[in-house]
């Protein structure tokens, strides 16, 4: 047994140090961010529309974490029923596009003086403001997707995969959790609770489809769980973030339905349906897209 040095005596001494600064670092993070934390909920509290949207967002997180729960138990799905599941969450977001975010923001200019035509080109304006936003996180955030790879931005060799995965599922969430937002901002509540009980309903397959996916991709079954659950909560971020710019102003309600609208419409032509193509399951991506859609539109017809 080698008798411990002077020099190794003072290497272990840094190293002592290091992490005890470590810590303490920690320590104050986490003391800082639960002061934040506090201090936002005073302010979301003394808002209805964003404490309405957090809740829409909530929910919308919820469901993302109940369609996860399966995995612990099932098999892995077919990959002809995650096809299937993806062309419907794309028929959701499409009908949610439609009937939720475009036809009403088109009301919204209206309703502000804009004319027939200045109403078309503000909202058009905004989505395609908000599909290159989307397009240009894509290009600068490293992610990767379950099918196609690596995408975005340089990545570092320390940079784990799995934080790859969890970019990608957040890209695609921060769309919805703004649609969310937005529409509680447009003060018609009967319409926000129908898009967000439409995102929630999607949801759930998605945070099935996403634990699945990692799955497959090799994580284990709790890592993969949680991470579709983790993926949720970008929702209500994105949530709380667009009512709180939008209810600032009503001459920004339509160019936040727009933007939310585009954002969506990127996602769904850009990741979803390609995804759900690529094996070889069109027929049964295509008829899930039509039931979602149509699913979407009853909620919305319905309830708003």
């Amino acid at each position: 047994m080698q008798t411990p040095t002077p020099a190794t005596d003072m290497t272990m001494a840094r190293v002592s140090a290091l992490r005890l600064r470590q810590r303490i670092g920690l320590a104050i993070v986490l003391l800082g961010m639960l002061a934040a934390s506090a201090q936002a909920w005073q302010w979301i509290a003394g808002q209805p529309v964003v404490l309405n949207a957090l809740w829409g967002g909530l929910a919308a997180a919820l469901a993302t974490a109940l369609g996860t729960l399966p995995v612990l138990l099932s098999q892995r799905l077919s990959e002809r029923t995650q096809d299937t599941l993806f062309g419907f969450g794309a028929g959701v977001m499409l009908a949610a596009c439609s009937f939720s975010l475009i036809i009403p923001g088109i009301h919204a200019a209206r309703a502000g003086g804009a004319g027939a035509w200045a109403a078309g080109a503000t909202l058009g304006a905004a989505i395609l403001l908000g599909a290159l936003a989307l397009l240009w996180m894509e290009r600068l955030l490293p992610h990767e997707h379950f099918i196609k790879g690596v995408e975005g931005g340089q990545t570092s060799r320390t940079l784990q995969r799995t934080w790859l995965f969890v970019f990608a599922i957040a890209l695609h969430n921060v769309p919805e959790g703004l649609a969310i937002g937005v529409a509680y901002a447009g003060g018609d509540a009967l319409r926000a609770s129908a898009l967000a009980t439409g995102i929630a309903i999607q949801d759930v397959p998605e945070g099935l489809v996403v634990a699945m996916a990692l799955l497959a991709a090799g994580y284990k079954r709790s890592l993969a769980v949680g991470l579709g659950m983790a993926s949720g909560l970008v929702e209500p971020v994105g949530a709380v973030l667009g009512a709180a710019v939008v209810s600032t102003s009503a001459s920004l309600l339509p160019w936040g339905l727009g933007f939310a609208a585009g954002a969506m419409l990127f996602v769904i032509s850009h990741e979803i349906i390609p995804e759900s193509h690529r094996k070889g399951h069109e027929a049964w991506a295509t008829g899930g897209l039509m039931v979602g859609f149509v699913i979407m539109m009853v909620l919305d017809t319905a309830l708003g």
